[in-house]
């Protein structure tokens, strides 16, 4: 009896130790939240950017909140699409669930946010919100904030969605951003990332996120013309390992707003 409740402590002991690591690995890992507001006209996008301008991230900020990016997709004659997205890092979790009580408590944001947060149904700010959220990578668990300089209007900053086929080779996907090598070969190429992420709510799972930035649109054309023919992308292309592990990519050019934070 005694070796038996031994051995049921010695498991909870080893069970405990093991949950306490992986949360201190999410720890280590931020979360992130893509918002995409679908806009109908002018008028919804002037609401919005005030709204976002003068009471959102002002009111993120207060909640501790830095390095919110604000962008608008980048004009041309496939896409007429009016969109705004936001991309907002979190330190965990409990941040990101409980940012909407915050919010409701933050007397600022409430007055400076008025028109939108209490707009008619019939005069809504925008036609929808979609929501994507996601985990930072092992790699680059923290999100860095671009550096680039230059007109803002001349800045590309590149979003790219990786779907797979199955949930197995998204995952092989995944492992070859990060034990593959695959950030590693963009971090050396200086492709300015802002962020790698595992998609964990969104709606074109199995899938994963980045971000990169470039000064202008030539920059980035010449940047993945190294990647294109760099011996270490040309080593992983052929590697057997990771063959055909995404079905769909997207591909999304953006420039950041004014009052985005980069």
């Amino acid at each position: 009896m005694k070796n038996s409740i031994q051995s049921s402590f010695i498991a909870f002991i080893l069970i405990f130790a093991v949950a306490l690591s992986a949360n201190a690995q999410n720890l280590d890992k931020q979360f992130y939240q893509l918002k995409t507001y679908l806009l109908k006209d002018g008028n919804q996008e002037k609401v919005v950017d005030t709204y976002l301008k003068d009471a959102y991230l002002p009111a993120l900020k207060r909640a501790g909140i830095e390095n919110v990016g604000v962008f608008k997709l980048i004009p041309s004659e496939d896409i007429n699409d009016l969109k705004i997205y936001v991309l907002i890092p979190f330190s965990s979790l409990d941040q990101f669930l409980t940012l909407d009580n915050m919010l409701a408590q933050d007397k600022s944001y409430i007055s400076a946010g008025d028109s939108y947060i209490h707009a008619k149904h019939d005069n809504a700010p925008y036609e929808r919100i979609n929501s994507t959220l996601m985990k930072a990578f092992p790699e680059m668990p923290i999100m860095e904030a671009s550096k680039i300089e230059g007109p803002r209007k001349e800045r590309v900053y590149e979003l790219r969605s990786y779907e797979s086929s199955t949930e197995a080779i998204y995952q092989n996907k995944v492992d070859m951003f990060n034990a593959g090598g695959e950030v590693a070969l963009f971090d050396s190429l200086g492709f300015n990332a802002v962020f790698y992420a595992e998609v964990l709510s969104g709606d074109r799972m199995p899938n994963l996120m980045y971000m990169t930035t470039f000064e202008n649109m030539e920059s980035r054309d010449a940047h993945w013309d190294a990647f294109r023919t760099a011996p270490k992308w040309l080593e992983l292309k052929a590697d057997p390992n990771y063959q055909n592990n995404v079905s769909k990519a997207d591909i999304i050019l953006l420039y950041p707003t004014e009052y985005s934070d980069y």
